[in-house]
This record gives structure tokens, sequence and C-alpha cells, in this order.
């Protein structure tokens, strides 16, 4: 049984939250905060974040699960190495710090009032379906993993 009533990949939400950045940036720009060059900062959180999801990845691969967001219930191993050691959601954390690095790129505060609403979604539509599907599958494994390790970062 899947828990996910949305079946909206997350990458489609990581998408759609940067045209909404974009475009709170060039139609409500508030407070400009980070002027060009320092907004090329953004580029170097957005290409570590990439690095961090596709390290995830591999993970993934090397433990031979399925990494498809919208079919949990296919999860074959738990991945508790690696990033999974400081986030139960490594690649989503390199979603949210693309967006960040997108907020700085765009330099303006609107982006950023943009992330908690992304952070919100993502863990009602996404993060919670997950955990129930994980729990069910792993048991006190995962129970004891979620104990141990934050959700995000914090």
């Amino acid at each position: 049984m899947n828990a996910l009533q949305l079946k909206i990949p997350p990458p489609v939400y990581l998408l759609a939250f940067v045209g909404m950045m974009w475009a709170a940036d060039q139609w409500l720009p508030l407070l400009e905060l980070i002027a060009s060059p320092w907004n090329r900062l953004g580029l170097v959180l957005i290409a570590a974040a990439v690095l961090m999801d596709f390290w995830s990845l591999g993970l993934f691969f090397r433990a031979h699960t399925t990494f498809n967001p919208i079919h949990p219930e296919r999860t074959q191993a738990l991945v508790t190495q690696g990033p999974y050691r400081y986030t139960r959601n490594p690649m989503y954390v390199g979603m949210l710090i693309i967006l960040l690095g997108w907020g700085i790129w765009l330099g303006s505060l609107s982006p950023f009032l943009l992330v908690p609403l992304f952070v919100w979604v993502l863990t009602l539509q996404q993060i919670m379906p997950e955990e129930k599907i994980l729990e069910q599958t792993f048991g006190d494994a995962y129970l004891e993993y979620k104990t141990r390790v934050s959700r995000w970062l914090w």
C-alpha cells in the first residue's frame, strides 16, 4: 500500500519553487540582500547540493534499493550511512540548499520567503507519507533510526 496521495516527484516541487522564487524576485523584489558579484556564492551552494544529492543517490544504488520517491514501498534496504547519518532526507536537504543557493543568486529577499513553504509542502506531501511506509517496511530498525537522526538538519 502506498501512502502517497499526490504522486508528484520531489524534483517537480523543486522546479516549481525555482520558478516561483524567480517570479517573486522579478515582480516583487523586496530589499536587495546580495548584490553581484557576491550572489555568485549561490552557484557554489547549488553545486555542493547537487553533489550531495548524487552522493545520496549513489548510496541507494550501492544498497540495491529504489530511489523512486513515488514508490517508497519498493524500498529493499534502509540506507543509514554517508549523509544519512546526519539527516534522514539528504536528497531533500540538497533540494533545500539548491533553493537557498538560487535565492542567493537572485539576490533579493522575496525568493527566501518561499523557502519555508517548500519545507512545509515537501514534509507534508512527501516525507511524512514516506516515513509511514518505511515504518511499516522496516519496523523497529526504522523507528530506532528516527530517534537517532533528524528529519531535516534540525
